[in-house]
């Protein structure tokens, strides 16, 4: 019986010399390099995650609608409590909306906590571009 391709070994073809270009070599990995792009990309990852959660996700200001009233076609009366280290200062965001949805007032307004009170309660009269159907507290982050 004679031997056929389908019966041969599995071993590389050998290409006569000086034709088909020259072969190369099979390159080496370089898994150290792989461990290293993982560990900057890991490393900007929880870069990021701190200066997010610094920006956005600080507990300790932490604000909380206690009533909306006095609602007219230009504005409504907000009273809400904020979360404040004693002696600090917060800056909130508080805004209305309309009964479709639409923001129809917004402004910034500061909080400061007299010595020794952490909740201090906020009253404030916000101006609105048509009539609102609530007030309510965004966010609040250090002043």
């Amino acid at each position: 019986m004679t031997e056929t391709h389908a019966t041969t070994g599995t071993a590389a073809p050998v290409f006569p010399p000086g034709r088909y270009g020259r072969r190369r070599e099979p390159r080496r990995r370089r898994p150290w390099l792989v461990a290293l792009l993982l560990v900057v990309v890991i490393a900007a990852g929880a870069a990021l995650a701190v200066r997010l959660y610094r920006q956005y996700g600080d507990p300790t200001y932490d604000g909380q609608v206690l009533r909306y009233s006095d609602i007219t076609d230009s504005q409504v009366l907000i009273e809400f409590r904020v979360t404040v280290p004693a002696g600090g200062e917060a800056i909130c965001v508080v805004r209305a909306r309309s009964r479709d949805g639409a923001d129809v007032g917004k402004a910034e307004v500061r909080v400061d906590a007299p010595p020794g009170e952490t909740r201090p309660v906020t009253r404030y009269v916000l101006a609105t571009t048509a009539r609102p159907i609530n007030g309510e507290v965004v966010r609040c982050r250090a002043a």
